[in-house]
């Protein structure tokens, strides 16, 4: 067979293999059989050597000729196996646009602080302004200047983390009660305000206490406030938080930053006041405990509490979170268990 021959027979054998390759690989090889550098194509330019020099520009434009043929063949293939593939990955890959989404679940915020936020926006309604200390707490404003100086016997009343001789985990925000009194400019106004935060005693934890918690003091100071103002926003404070027609009665308790002292129940929103577990049958509620400012704590400021008088109350987070969602367990509040958290995306929104 000489050489023309095998051309023609090439381009029929090449161009069938060609069209009959089933995908981009299989085409790669029948690429490199025909017209790669070892390939037939090839093989049959090495041979021009024993073709006469009549023959060889004929041979050579028929070999290039066949080059240009295969080479547009093999495009034209490789065009269609691409498209071919990818209908069939489109086809794997097909989404159903009617079928309903996927509801991405958005992290809630915590129980707590759904509490604290609702109690800040509350006060700031009425006037007060936010304050926030430090943790890290000196004995001077978290006791001291709160009239309990050292040696006191109330200090028995907060077991209490102490970093050294002067420096603790705070056990109250009262300290930041304190240092705004020291500062502030009754020319300007009176003193109207809540510092929230965690406080930290030395307690076992169990289903109703924790060594850890979260804490609201309010401080009113101004010339002419009474037990009345007080009264009047602890009732305030109590409907917002459990209901318009919750009553409330005053206790009379101790504290040392206050004088007098007293303890605030509320009905129980379980019963409406009949008795049940939850208050256990007496149809009352402890929610916080509040008092006037004890002349000590103004005196200690450089106040004249001939002049000024005011009113403080103290409101457990936890505690009002407890109460308003029903938990038994304070720990719940902090173990991070989504299925607890979950339940309060409702109340969030």
């Amino acid at each position: 067979m000489n050489l023309f021959e095998q051309l023609k027979s090439l381009q029929e054998i090449g161009l069938e293999k060609i069209r009959n390759s089933k995908d981009i690989q299989e085409l790669e090889k029948v690429r490199v059989n025909i017209v790669g550098k070892k390939g037939q194509l090839t093989e049959i330019l090495h041979s021009m050597k024993d073709v006469s020099k009549e023959e060889r520009p004929k041979i050579g434009q028929q070999v290039n000729k066949l080059r240009d043929i295969f080479q547009k063949e093999l495009e034209e293939t490789k065009q269609s196996l691409l498209q071919v593939a990818l209908n069939k990955r489109l086809e794997g890959e097909k989404i159903d646009v009617t079928l309903p989404g996927r509801r991405i679940m958005a992290g809630a915020k915590h129980p707590i602080n759904i509490i604290l936020d609702d109690l800040e926006a509350f006060f700031i309604g009425m006037g007060y302004q936010v304050v926030q200390g430090p943790e890290i707490e000196t004995d001077h404003y978290c006791f001291e200047m709160m009239n309990l100086p050292k040696n006191h016997p109330a200090r028995d009343m907060q077991e209490t983390f102490y970093i050294d001789e002067e420096n603790l985990l705070r056990t109250q925000t009262s300290g930041d009660q304190a240092r705004v009194l020291e500062v502030h400019d009754f020319s300007k106004g009176p003193l109207k305000m809540v510092g929230p935060g965690k406080v930290y005693r030395r307690d076992d934890d169990d289903a109703t206490h924790s060594h850890q918690f979260q804490q609201m003091e309010g401080l009113v100071v101004d010339k002419n406030v009474t037990m009345s103002d007080l009264k009047g926003t602890l009732e305030l404070i109590a409907k917002h938080e459990f209901g318009a027609d919750r009553k409330t009665r005053l206790r009379p308790s101790y504290f040392p930053f206050t004088e007098p002292s007293v303890e605030m129940d509320v009905s129980c929103f379980n019963c409406n006041g009949t008795g049940c577990g939850i208050c256990k049958n007496t149809g009352w509620i402890e929610v916080l405990g509040a008092g006037m400012v004890h002349p000590n704590v103004l005196k200690n400021a450089g106040i004249d509490p001939e002049v000024y008088g005011g009113f403080a109350f103290g409101v457990g987070l936890d505690r009002f979170a407890i109460l308003k969602y029903g938990v038994s367990d304070i720990r719940d509040f902090y173990t991070n268990d989504i299925r607890f958290l979950s339940q309060f995306r409702k109340e969030e929104d």
